[in-house]
């Protein structure tokens, strides 16, 4: 069973979360001719402050 992670920053809705999930379990079932049920996704929200890129925090940009 495929179990996706997806980390993000805070701040998407309950429906765009969703429409998101759909989105991708929709992909994963065409291409690996997978049932839907069997697609996990894991959705992690870290924060801006908790986030770096290029030796700088999210948080200062």
């Amino acid at each position: 069973m495929p179990i996706l992670r997806i980390e993000m920053h805070p701040g998407k809705t309950l429906e765009q979360k969703r429409e998101l999930a759909r989105g991708i379990t929709d992909v994963f079932v065409e291409t690996l001719s997978c049932p839907p049920e069997v697609v996990e996704i894991v959705f992690s929200e870290i924060a801006k402050d908790a986030w770096a890129t290029g030796g700088k925090l999210k948080s200062d940009s």
